[in-house]
């Protein structure tokens, strides 16, 4: 689960300017963030279609999210999925 202290530290981690908590990096940060805790949660209940669907919504809002930021601007992208560790 995500706490606020977990979310506070992501947004300030990955925001543009101060006061900024809507930005896509920020967003992309915290489903990633949110993705991952749930992937771990997987491996010892195999059987919990529900959140299975809440994380596919997820992954494809971050999809979204990242598409987005790759037609606005290139560079940010590539430093996104690289702090990410999103692709290799």
């Amino acid at each position: 689960m995500l706490t606020a202290e977990k979310k506070t530290k992501i947004v300030a981690d990955f925001k543009i300017r101060p006061g900024d908590t809507g930005s896509p990096e920020v967003q992309i940060a915290i489903l990633t963030t949110r993705i991952n805790e749930l992937t771990e949660h997987f491996k010892s209940h195999k059987k919990d279609h529900s959140s299975r669907r809440g994380l596919l919504k997820m992954v494809a809002t971050r999809s979204s999210l990242l598409k987005y930021i790759g037609q606005k601007d290139v560079k940010r992208y590539q430093e996104l999925i690289s702090r990410l560790g999103l692709r290799k």
